[in-house]
């Protein structure tokens, strides 16, 4: 009996360690996965949240990747008015939104520093998240301005929360 015991404590154990290696190597897996995206993610900022922002990190520039047409008939955001010097470089071209294959070459032509952190907005943030990754590839400290210039369903964009237009 005491055998049958003790095989029983040493399986019951057994199955109990078998789990937790298992535990641990599903955790640390997922550890190695989440540091490997975050070198991919771009940092996410609401228009809300730009001026407090701008006074932890006040080295910053905007970069509006909307079209011509857009910041004629929509407007412009005046970062300058916070301290934040703005540059205007389209991402597509057109009603046909055409990609902008100079974009990254284009944006390099800026001379913007890479110590700078580059704060990209466009209407609602998809075109700034993607202009975001591109820069990023490049070695540029990118922020999605994720609500744009217009907003989107989370929140009310750069326009309607009082920023300078």
């Amino acid at each position: 009996i005491e055998k049958i015991c003790l095989v029983i404590f040493y399986l019951e154990h057994m199955k109990e360690f078998q789990n937790t290696k298992k535990n641990i190597r599903t955790k640390l897996s997922g550890i190695k996965f989440i540091k490997k995206c975050k070198k991919f993610m771009i940092k996410q900022l609401a228009a809300k949240d730009i001026k407090s922002y701008l006074m932890v990190e006040p080295d910053s520039v905007l970069l509006d990747v909307r079209t011509n047409k857009e910041w004629e008939t929509i407007g412009k955001p005046e970062g300058e008015k916070i301290g934040l010097k703005t540059y205007f470089l389209s991402i597509q071209f057109g009603n046909e939104r055409i990609f902008n294959e100079n974009f990254v070459q284009e944006f390099k032509n800026l001379a913007i520093s890479q110590d700078k952190n580059v704060l990209i907005i466009c209407r609602s943030g998809p075109r700034s998240q993607f202009a975001a990754e591109l820069l990023d590839k490049e070695n540029y400290t990118c922020i999605n301005i994720s609500d744009g210039f217009e907003g989107n369903q989370k929140n009310v964009g750069w326009k309607k929360c009082g920023l300078p237009c």
